[in-house]
């Protein structure tokens, strides 16, 4: 749905709302061109209903207003004297249309001074529950996060079973897109499984009505863009990472703020070319510099000598966190990985006879790699040169490069925009829509996006750019991280930052005493006040 058809829904709705409540605006004192004045006709119940006006900003956040919007129908009959259970379950289950039934057919009596406290316990516990979900939707959407590490291809920088929280405002929260949605969570509802969102799995068709309720891409402003080597979460690009979300081995089609979330380290920008040499990044032709708490890992042959190397002894001294396995059982060889600093303290032991990267070799094809057209021998270590693309840049379409872009042409900039853009070929010629296509511009910008676990992770050179729009928010935060090998908790790691220089330090100690400050505050509070 456009913006213009989502301004014009708005209105459709606004005149329903005048229909069915302009006689309860009289009753209690107002006039009848007030119930049909957009936001105005808002600001105006929440005084008839005796709320604070702020409700009405609730009532135009996206998601937010799937909790408000009921609480207000249940206020407004309250408002009139329709109290019991049954009224306010009608209300509810008519999707606010018994509204219609009090204002034309009941002889209602408008309640000025309305006792606004819960009659019962329940009631109380249900109001606290419900703005306690209505806060918690906001910080989540719009503010910050938590998200859960659960692979290892940024290992050293952030660890399998680390908590985190995520930004949403440094690049600029995205308004979600996906406006009929389970609140505070994903794609999946917890515990029942099932999805947690209204969505036709068949993105064409446009005449779904659960498609034609996705609102289109929009960002609130934010204090920065996304800057190299950061560690970024977003929306995996080609839809279902399965694991995350389908239980039943199917793949699935899924709105983009609903796409499983991924997170790795942006490593090229819009408007760069990049390449890999030998396991190596290089951006616009000059290696890659990484942030010092980053450490890129490899995979290894580690040959042992004698009876006593045992690799599995060595977890905690050479800090390795992927599980060794054997590369050839028979000759004493392990697959290990390592970074390079680690790599020279294990060719020092006396028990190791050699050490060596494990490195696919120029011209030896990969699979499964970016754009997977099987023209290129390209692979994960060898790989490149790639343009990056960046928003209101021209390339040119040729039958070698329009592979690069086509998923880009077809899917990011066609089908998630509700364009219908195909790519074809009439021999070496690239037709667009049936049409002759030299050139192409692109309408945001994109992101190359890897893992520091580099021949572990599953980033970029697989699925290709992340769009801008994937874009969720920038790593923060880990307040909470569970080694699940040893099964406890990774003291040192709470409460400390994702980005800075050096070793991460815990402000675990500062956040106890914090806590302790505020209880005691509001202890000796209440006791002053009794």
């Amino acid at each position: 749905m456009t913006l213009l058809q989502w301004f014009i829904f708005i209105l459709i709705i606004q005149v329903i709302h005048g229909l069915g409540t302009w006689k309860l605006y009289v009753k209690a004192g107002r006039q009848a061109w007030e119930a049909f004045v957009p936001v105005y006709n808002a600001v105006v119940l929440m005084k008839i209903i005796n709320r604070p006006w702020w409700w009405t900003i609730l009532l135009f956040i996206p998601i937010v207003n799937l909790i408000m919007i009921p609480v207000v129908w249940v206020e407004t009959i309250r408002s009139f004297g329709k109290n019991s259970t049954l009224d306010t379950f009608l209300v509810i289950l008519t999707f606010g249309l018994y509204i219609y039934y009090v204002n034309y057919v009941l002889d209602v009596t408008y309640i000025k001074d309305r006792d606004l406290k819960p009659r019962t316990s329940a009631g109380e516990w249900i109001s606290s529950i419900l703005f306690a979900v209505v806060a918690a939707t906001i910080v989540h959407t719009y503010v910050m996060q938590p998200f859960v590490i659960p692979t290892s291809s940024l290992e050293k920088t952030l660890l399998v079973g680390d908590y985190l929280f995520v930004s949403k405002f440094h690049y600029g929260a995205r308004l979600p897109m996906t406006t009929v949605s389970f609140p505070m969570v994903h794609d999946t509802i917890p515990v029942v499984r099932s999805k947690s969102f209204l969505y036709d799995d068949d993105r064409n068709d446009k005449d779904s009505w659960k498609n034609k309720l996705q609102l289109p891409y929009l960002r609130l402003p934010g204090f920065q863009d996304v800057e190299r080597n950061e560690i970024v979460v977003f929306n995996y690009p080609i839809d279902t990472v399965k694991q995350f979300f389908a239980t039943d081995g199917k793949h699935y089609l899924k709105p983009i703020d609903k796409k499983s979330n991924y997170v790795k380290r942006a490593v090229g920008l819009p408007g760069d070319s990049l390449k890999i040499v030998d396991g190596k990044v290089y951006i616009n032709n000059e290696p890659l510099q990484l942030p010092d708490r980053a450490k890129p890992q490899y995979n290894y042959i580690v040959q042992g000598k004698g009876q006593g190397f045992n690799p599995q002894a060595l977890y905690e001294v050479y800090d390795i966190t992927d599980p060794i396995s054997w590369y050839n059982q028979n000759e004493r060889q392990y697959r290990i990985t390592l970074t390079d600093k680690t790599a020279e303290r294990f060719r020092n032991h006396p028990n190791v006879a050699s050490v060596t990267k494990i490195i696919d070799e120029k011209g030896a094809k990969g699979g499964n790699l970016f754009p997977n057209n099987g023209r290129l021998d390209w692979n994960g270590d060898q790989y490149g040169s790639i343009y990056i693309p960046q928003k209101g840049k021209t390339v040119d379409l040729t039958y070698d490069s329009a592979p690069f872009y086509r998923r880009i042409i077809e899917v990011y900039e066609g089908a998630e925009m509700g364009i219908e853009n195909k790519i074809t070929y009439n021999g070496n010629q690239v037709l667009l829509n049936g049409k002759p296509a030299t050139t192409y511009t692109f309408k945001q910008d994109y992101y190359w996006m890897m893992g520091d676990n580099r021949q572990n992770s599953e980033d970029s050179r697989f699925y290709g750019y992340v769009p801008e729009n994937h874009i969720v928010g920038k790593a923060v935060f880990v307040w909470m991280s569970w080694d699940a090998n040893k099964g406890g908790v990774r003291w040192e790691r709470l409460f400390t930052t994702v980005g800075g220089s050096g070793e991460p330090t815990s402000y675990l100690p500062y956040f106890v005493i914090a806590l302790l400050v505020w209880f005691g505050f509001n202890y000796f509070r209440k006791r002053k006040k009794a």
